[in-house]
């Protein structure tokens, strides 16, 4: 949780190795929306938990208004607190995450990844770090999955994934190998 300016700082830099940007220090002014967005989230997030008073609840609400405008361009339904650092959206499309959801270091979400509840609970995912969801990858109800876990496109899961260092796919999903999810996450977070 980003509790002052040198988490915030950290969470920043996490991010940006996640999203394989060693050589860049800033988003272009042209494009890098997933970037924008991600520093959004990790400022909107700073604001809610450190900041107090009259300036820090207008600027508050001026990262929230560009967080929101910008959620919605890109599809992603994705809100404060629930990721840690190292968080990697690599393309735009649908993302949609329920706010109880806790994921842990270094999560990358392709398009079309749902975490959410089910039947009007308010339960939701707790994901270890490390962890890998492929393209269109549902995870649904208040499961728990364990660190270094890849969950392949389309994949439904619906249970406990207690396993570290497995890769799992198919409706329902179930291990479909030992490997785990470094391959598929940036390298630079491990170095």
């Amino acid at each position: 949780m980003i509790d002052n300016k040198e988490a915030l700082r950290r969470y920043l830099e996490q991010d940006r190795l996640a999203l394989n940007r060693q050589q860049d220090k800033r988003p272009k002014v042209f494009g890098d929306e997933i970037w924008k967005f991600e520093i959004l989230l990790r400022k909107v997030e700073y604001d809610i938990n450190c900041r107090r008073g009259l300036p820090a609840l207008l600027v508050g609400k001026y990262h929230k208004f560009r967080f929101h405008r910008l959620s919605v361009k890109l599809g992603f339904t994705i809100p404060p607190n629930v990721f840690r650092e190292g968080l990697a959206i690599p393309h735009y499309g649908t993302i949609v995450v329920h706010g109880n959801t806790r994921a842990g270091r270094n999560c990358r979400l392709q398009e079309g990844v749902t975490i959410g509840a089910v039947n009007g609970s308010h339960d939701a995912a707790v994901i270890g770090d490390n962890c890998y969801f492929g393209s269109g990858a549902k995870i649904l109800g208040a499961v728990t999955i364990a660190d270094d876990v890849a969950v392949g496109a389309g994949a439904v899961v619906t249970k406990d994934i207690t396993e570290a260092g497995t890769t799992w796919g198919g409706v329902p999903a179930r291990k479909i190998s030992d490997n785990n999810s470094h391959g598929s996450l940036c390298s630079a977070l491990f170095s």
